[in-house]
């Protein structure tokens, strides 16, 4: 083949660190949006983005030229870097180190969609330590507890 051609919509989750400093309702929309524009700096395409104070749920479909590590570091380091200049509230703001990723197929994008646009909702009822479990068994990955809790 003299191209070539990928199209791989990944589910990414990562959280506040420690949940140290939240973020608030009212600057979610300009770092949603300032996170997009990292993730269409590194050519790869942001469909939705959402969460709750404590973290952040990102759909996209992820450039041929990248690693997932190295989309994710990127997001994680300017959007954290950002984040801090808005407000002092965000002084000591931090991500988590990990993050957890998921392939998405074609057949489950519109679901994934939802799901994601419906955080606040869905963690009414589920935590995000519930949350993560039900996607690592479904996805069948493999981890160590010791390494998964944020607090």
């Amino acid at each position: 083949m003299a191209q070539s051609l990928s199209k791989l919509y990944i589910h990414l989750v990562f959280h506040v660190k420690n949940n140290a400093v939240l973020i608030r309702s009212e600057d979610k929309s300009k770092l949603y949006a300032y996170m997009g524009s990292i993730i269409k700096d590194n050519e790869s395409i942001p469909i939705l983005i959402n969460g709750t104070s404590d973290h952040v749920h990102i759909l996209c479909v992820m450039s041929k030229n990248i690693a997932l590590a190295k989309l994710t570091e990127e997001i994680k380091r300017h959007s954290s870097r950002w984040i801090k200049t808005i407000n002092q509230h965000y002084k000591q703001f931090a991500w988590q180190g990990g993050y957890a990723g998921f392939s998405v197929s074609q057949s489950l994008h519109e679901k994934t969609k939802q799901y994601i646009l419906n955080q606040e909702e869905h963690h009414k009822k589920m935590s995000l330590k519930d949350e993560l479990i039900l996607f690592l068994k479904e996805y069948n990955v493999e981890y160590d507890e010791r390494y998964l809790w944020f607090d």
